[in-house]
């Protein structure tokens, strides 16, 4: 059975409900995991809009699932920051048909889910205002699948690992690009350049409704009403349960700990080119999965 769910706010104070192919309903009763994660954390929105997380994650970790996301957005990373070496880079290609070396995915892709830890403590919810960092004039979004998870996992295989997934939402990696390429440059992959927010829509869809089709979802990024690109799940290089199985290898996981697949192809403004800066109103669609909106505001 699908089953959504939500958090709002109800006489003052923060409620879980639920949703089953009817209306909303309190979820307090039951003491599901959603009902505890729930719970876990009833701060008021950060910025006052009244718009609340459907859950509070435990923790984020993000992977990177999808190669030509990896060589678009590193030719656009070097399009805009380094234009005579992108220029170089673009001849290459043409004579080659094939894409620059220093575009393609790390070596390592090739051996094991790869991932970097974020910060759950900034996740804000669709809706709410977001600013560039005061120490970025480059603002880009992401958008990913997000699934969290409903049970524990430890040296889980991936059929295992498959079946503790509780829910998906749509997960946007907001990202200051100008700071990131130094950050990445430096070893330690991203820092200041990720951790200042992140954000996801306000429902989760239960697992049973996504897992069926998760390689075939469709969406969209749409800024100023106008369709940029869309998007697809479809080219994973490793699998949900491979992720998590690879995670989980001598590493205790929790429900409540969030993952996301990295940015699906074209889903960034670092891809297509359309970056977005003060004044512009972003959306993020996964259909069946959900929506993240935001208006962006000077920083």
């Amino acid at each position: 059975m699908t089953v959504q769910v939500r958090r709002v706010r109800v006489d003052g104070q923060v409620r879980t409900q639920r949703r089953a192919d009817g209306e909303w309903e309190p979820a307090d009763a039951s003491l599901t995991p959603w009902d505890v994660l729930g719970r876990a954390w009833d701060d008021p929105a950060p910025d006052g809009s009244g718009s609340l997380l459907p859950f509070q994650p435990l923790s984020f970790r993000d992977f990177m699932l999808f190669d030509q996301h990896t060589i678009d957005a590193s030719r656009g990373l070097v399009r805009r920051f380094h234009p005579a070496q992108y220029r170089a880079a673009r001849t290459v290609e043409l004579l080659t048909r094939r894409p620059f070396p220093a575009f393609r995915p790390h070596a390592l892709l090739q051996e094991q889910p790869i991932y970097y830890l974020g910060n759950h403590l900034t996740f804000v919810p669709s809706g709410t205002d977001v600013r560039p960092p005061s120490y970025s004039s480059a603002l880009d979004y992401e958008l990913e699948l997000g699934f969290v998870l409903a049970r524990p996992l430890l040296d889980a295989t991936p059929e295992e690992a498959t079946a503790a997934i509780g829910g998906f939402v749509v997960v946007n990696d907001l990202s200051a690009r100008d700071v990131q390429r130094r950050e990445m440059a430096s070893g330690f992959g991203p820092q200041k350049s990720k951790h200042f927010a992140s954000s996801m829509s306000d429902v989760l869809v239960t697992a049973d409704e996504v897992l069926p089709h998760v390689d075939a979802l469709h969406g969209r990024v749409v800024v100023n009403g106008e369709v940029v690109s869309e998007v697809s799940t479809a080219g994973m290089r490793w699998s949900l349960g491979e992720v998590l199985a690879h995670a989980s290898r001598s590493e205790r996981l929790l429900p409540g700990e969030l993952f996301a697949t990295g940015t699906l192809p074209g889903g960034s403004g670092m891809e297509t080119g359309r970056w977005i800066g003060p004044g512009d109103e972003l959306e993020l669609v996964l259909d069946g999965v959900g929506r993240v909106a935001h208006r962006v505001l000077p920083a």
